[in-house]
């Protein structure tokens, strides 16, 4: 699978199961690229800058995307958490 096969597939799971299940604690996630399999999000709202970002982000986020895509070898967070 190519990264922009990989792209299109994350994009689409992304749309129906995790901005879903983020937008109801008035978070999001967008998919900033793919590049060599690694999978590069940034978390939008309320995700951006909480406490719990990082297990959103791994335990949950990277946890979907990387058993419906095994080809992913990465997800890193592009977040800057800082502001």
């Amino acid at each position: 699978m190519t990264d922009e096969e990989i792209y299109e597939k994350v994009q689409q799971i992304n749309r129906e199961t995790i901005n879903p299940s983020l937008g109801m604690h008035g978070g999001g996630a967008k998919i900033v690229k793919v590049e060599d399999g690694k999978v590069y999000v940034e978390l939008l709202g309320g995700c951006k800058g909480c406490m719990g970002a990082r297990m959103t982000m791994k335990g949950g986020i990277e946890k979907i995307l990387r058993e419906q895509i095994p080809e992913i070898t990465e997800v890193i967070d592009a977040t800057d958490h800082k502001h």
